[in-house]
């Protein structure tokens, strides 16, 4: 079921997508009715008109998503599934004849001669210009500066149209015949091809690893992809065209005996480190530049009218065959398109890092797999499941052993026969490190319980220990004076700042993390407890007094419901901080958890597992909020409403 629910996920997404953009218009026109029928009973301000509204939360939901749709071509996908593999042949044509674009202004603002001609024009100034004359005698100096302006004669050579041979010419006509070919190929009916059953044969455009299928699946992908082979012998041929005009063979050949005799010289002569480095250097970069001359790609700057032309033809030849492809690009597919690097084709834009609402919820499914032995869950470990928990490791948790240690005798000895017999003491050591057999217990497992424990079990020893501590700090001088500076001289400092140094010091097990957590809890959980308390009013602590309340009747019946509020709210900013801090920690160091398959994720970037665990995670801090509304509700209705 949920193989044939990933093959076919273009045919679901469309028919979501149809019930989004359903539910989108009914929910505005609900929504338009509701307000016209209250505009009239509800004020301004009134928290109790915010209430309800169910028909805005249904728009705004199936917006986002309609959204994540269109930028992530789920649209295109599943309503035009073949259009991918389309743009794919089209990218390997574009990939082939690329290397010809780029030495034309169809490609570039430039001719490549243009741009090959002024950059060594500059380079061969600014070297005439900087000489070391320190480094070189008065005829070494007039030798070089004939040596660059010989240079310079090999380049315009090059560029003079009368010096460009005739098998030069030959060869950039039948370039150009050969584009023609191709520009006429792309014109015909591609009606009467048929794609192979190999092609046929591929995976659905997203279902695999490999992102688009490659070989083409349309008549008109069978077009573009016959003349993309084709076309690689167009390029080869043009990458074989050199112009080597007779007027630079003599030049060419005494330009090297010259370089040769001053690279002689500088390796022969009597010269210090330094000048003999700034000679080398000077020389060598001479050098430099007469050899990418000598290549033969600078072209007169017309010789290439008749190419340009061509391929300009060649594109407008490709225009035509695209049809509404390219209309379906320009409205479906935002961003860059696709692109042919190598032997595959890729989503480039948005479509890219914004993996498709479908192929997100496939991942997912994939790793709420139990079957952890058939593929399902993350590196061995499920995303969430149970397993049978020995009671023993429970205990050993919560247990330190120095409870053993602080029991009255000695530990067990072995006697002469070799044989060791435990006494008691080593019964309670056995049972405090859990290696005491206590049965077994149903428990959660995976990597969404391992993040969830190590958040509830910090926040609960910071509600546990944090609110009694503020709650003292709101009534009691000695209290606040004493622990103010403590808790303020670390509370500002990033968590991620103590990361480091805690996981240092208990390396990449829970305890670490745990300790991490509960710092940012405690520290929320005192402040909220001690605004709390010392924002009671005086009157009710004075009326409790005058009624004969102790300390303690007051503390717990006047100034802990006045602190509620602010601890319930401190709770809620404390999950939410811990949960952040906790994937931090966890792409940081750990072998399980949210943070850990992110960060994993993010070095083979995998964005669809990105995507999985960012929802994982907004999900379920939304659930911890919600659930805090709940009780914030249940524990103290009168907020708001004194």
């Amino acid at each position: 079921m949920l193989e044939w629910l990933s093959d076919n996920r273009a045919s679901i997404a469309a028919v979501v997508i149809v019930a989004l953009v359903i539910m989108f218009v009914y929910s505005i026109v609900v929504g338009v009715k509701q307000s016209a029928l209250t505009a009239k009973d509800e004020v301004f301000g009134d928290p109790e008109r915010t209430r309800g509204g169910w028909y805005w939360a249904v728009c705004g939901v199936s917006a986002l998503l309609l959204v994540w749709f269109f930028f992530s071509w789920g649209v295109g996908r599943a309503y035009f599934p073949h259009a991918a593999n389309e743009m794919c042949q089209v990218a390997k044509l574009e990939e082939v004849v690329s290397p010809v674009k780029a030495a034309l202004p169809i490609g570039s603002r430039y001719y490549k001669s243009t741009l090959l001609v002024a950059r060594n024009s500059d380079q061969l100034t600014d070297l005439q210009l900087q000489m070391p004359k320190s480094a070189f005698s008065s005829d070494e100096q007039a030798e070089l500066i004939a040596l660059i302006a010989q240079v310079r004669q090999v380049m315009i050579n090059s560029s003079d149209p009368a010096n460009l041979k005739l098998e030069s010419k030959n060869q950039l006509k039948q370039l150009m015949g050969k584009l023609n070919d191709l520009s006429n190929e792309l014109r015909s009916d591609p009606s009467g091809l048929n794609p192979t059953a190999e092609a046929l044969a591929q995976p659905n455009w997203g279902t695999t690893f490999t992102e688009i299928p490659v070989l083409p699946t349309t008549a008109r992908g069978v077009l573009f992809d016959n003349v993309a082979t084709k076309a690689v012998e167009v390029v080869t041929l043009f990458k074989a065209i050199r112009n080597h005009p007779p007027a630079n063979r003599h030049l060419i050949q005494n330009t090297k005996q010259r370089i040769d005799i001053l690279k002689a010289f500088n390796k022969a002569g009597n010269f210090d480190e330094r000048t003999a480095d700034i000679r080398g250097d000077y020389v060598k970069a001479i050098e430099r530049i007469f050899r990418r001359l000598d290549d033969g790609v600078i072209f007169p700057a017309s010789s290439f009218d008749g190419v340009n032309a061509a391929i300009a033809d060649l594109d407008a030849a490709k225009s035509q065959a695209l049809g509404n492809l390219t209309l379906i690009d320009t409205l479906f597919f935002p961003g860059q398109g696709v692109v042919k690097s190598r032997t595959q084709c890729t989503e480039q834009g948005s479509a890219r890092w914004l993996p498709k609402p479908t192929d997100v919820v496939a991942t997912f499914m994939r790793l709420a797999d139990p079957d952890v032995e058939n593929g399902g869950g993350y590196r061995g470990t499920t995303l969430l499941w149970w397993k049978w928990l020995p009671i023993a490791d429970v205990v050993g948790f919560f247990v330190p052993d120095w409870i053993a240690d602080v029991w009255p005798g000695e530990y067990a000895r072995h006697g002469a026969d070799g044989i060791i017999t435990p006494n008691f003491k080593d019964k309670l050591l056995s049972f405090a490190q859990g290696d005491m057999s206590l049965g077994h217990i149903p428990m959660l497992d995976g990597h969404i319980w391992d993040s969830l424990f190590r958040v509830l079990l910090a926040l609960g020893l910071g509600v546990f220990l944090g609110v009694p501590l503020g709650l003292f700090m709101g009534v009691s001088k000695f209290f606040k004076s004493f622990f103010d500076p403590l808790i303020e001289l670390y509370r500002p400092v990033p968590p991620l700042a103590w990361a480091p140094l805690i996981l240092t010091i208990f390396g990449i097990t829970d305890d670490g993390k745990i300790f991490l957590l509960f710092m940012v809890a405690f520290a929320i959980m005192v402040i909220s407890a001690r605004t709390g308390a010392s924002g009671t009013h005086l009157s009710k602590i004075r009326a409790a007094h005058s009624l004969g309340s102790s300390t303690t009747q007051i503390l717990r019946n006047v100034i802990l419901p006045n602190a509620l509020p602010e601890i319930l709210t401190g709770v809620r900013i404390a999950i939410g901080v811990c949960w952040g801090t906790l994937v931090a920690a966890e792409m940081l160091a750990g072998t399980t958890g949210i943070g850990f398959i992110e960060n994993i994720a993010r070095t083979v970037s995998d964005y669809e597992l990105i995507w999985v665990t960012i929802l994982i995670m907004g999900v379920l801090g939304l659930v911890f909020d919600i659930c805090m509304r709940w009780i914030i509700n249940k524990t103290i209705p009168w907020r708001g409403k004194g």
